[in-house]
């Protein structure tokens, strides 16, 4: 007859962890507090870009038009922004330059030549609903950050924070 509370404690132990589990589950699904890591915070210091519109609903995914057609000349002023993406776009794993740390960049900084070459080059800028570049910049993959950039000095002209979650 021993035996018998203790099979009782133990059905009333895993009663409360599995009424405890289905509470969390519920709390997570409606938007109650999460546990564990946050999203992710910016270094101190920096602040996050200004909020960008991007695209609203589907857009069929294709060459805009006039995507091989660059602005002839630059208004530097109406590019010169640091932009939250609208949506992040999760593509292949990032490699950086070896030797070469994180950094945040801004617009009015010099991109490092090594981060111009072909691995870091954003040919399809469409397809991250970035603008098309004007002549002579390009843009380029920095982590999760895209970066316009002048092919001939290396300025950023332009950034989008976030575009390769």
């Amino acid at each position: 007859m021993a035996s018998i509370p203790k099979i009782g404690s133990s059905l009333a132990c895993a009663l409360v962890l599995i009424g405890g589990a289905l509470a969390y589950g519920q709390e997570r699904e409606h938007g109650g507090p999460a546990h564990g890591p946050g999203p992710a915070m910016h270094p101190e210091g920096h602040p996050p870009g200004e909020p960008h519109p991007g695209p609203r609903g589907y857009q069929r995914v294709a060459p805009p038009a006039g995507w091989d057609k660059r602005p002839a000349t630059v208004d530097r002023d109406s590019y010169r922004h640091n932009f939250q993406a609208a949506r992040s776009f999760h593509i292949g794993p990032y490699h950086r330059p070896a030797g070469w740390a994180p950094h945040h960049w801004g617009y009015g900084q010099i991109l490092p030549r090594v981060y111009w070459g072909p691995n870091y080059l954003i040919a399809d800028y469409w397809l991250f609903a970035l603008e098309v570049p004007p002549a002579g910049y390009e843009w380029v993959r920095d982590d999760t950050d895209a970066l316009l950039i002048s092919t001939d000095t290396g300025e950023i002209l332009q950034v989008e924070y976030g575009v390769f979650g």
